[in-house]
């Protein structure tokens, strides 16, 4: 796990997933024990995963690796959030963790480990993501985007929030985060592309069959 100005980095390497903001692990109970261990980096500043329903706060300090175990006996969602000012945005580092049955988390697995979906009636809102500087900062498997500064996008409609947890993620706030993230995260290092209205609608649309 790998926390950034201001969200987080989630990669499963024995699985080869890389996802963000919405952590996913299965359950562990005394039939089956799962205990999931993290691994825990930072890509900047100082900050602190917290979710209380799972686990005491530790810290991720640059230059520094941490580490932690979650024993979760429960399947469901758990919240918690960044617990170390980290910046302007600090407040906004929320964290979802679900954690999953068996079958569950193996759907999850499976899910995450295809590609993204190349449909063809999007191909000019893949064009536009892959000739401006989109593909810098984000990867999406399959393509040309290897980007790694911002969230993996691969499967960015899988996850019920965008903006690390700030908003749910709907075609609505997709295009007001891509127009100007600052709408919604006041601060946020992503920057506003400037793209054309049409330019917009063409892009959510090709996100929103990256499920």
């Amino acid at each position: 796990m790998i926390g950034h100005q201001f969200w987080w980095e989630f990669r499963y390497p024995s699985l080869h997933i890389v996802t963000a903001n919405e952590l996913h692990i299965p359950v562990s109970t005394h039939q089956r024990p799962e205990p999931t261990y993290l691994r825990l980096l930072s890509a900047d500043v100082d900050h602190s995963f917290w979710v209380p329903q799972l686990a005491g706060k530790t810290d991720l300090i640059p230059n520094h690796p941490n580490e932690m175990w979650m024993d979760p006996s429960q399947p469901g969602l758990y919240l918690g959030q960044c617990a170390q000012f980290c910046g302007v945005e600090h407040a906004k580092m929320l964290i979802r963790v679900y954690v999953d049955t068996p079958d569950q988390f193996a759907a999850w697995v499976a899910n995450e480990q295809k590609p993204a979906v190349d449909d063809a009636s999007v191909a000019q809102g893949r064009r536009i993501f892959e000739t401006e500087a989109c593909m810098n900062c984000h990867t999406i498997a399959g393509t040309p985007a290897k980007g790694t500064f911002g969230p993996d996008l691969t499967h960015l409609m899988s996850r019920a929030t965008i903006a690390s947890g700030a908003v749910l993620n709907t075609p609505e706030n997709l295009r007001a985060w891509i127009q100007d993230p600052n709408t919604f995260k006041p601060g946020a290092l992503m920057p506003a592309m400037q793209l054309s209205d049409r330019q917009v609608d063409q892009v959510v649309a090709y996100l929103s069959t990256l499920h």
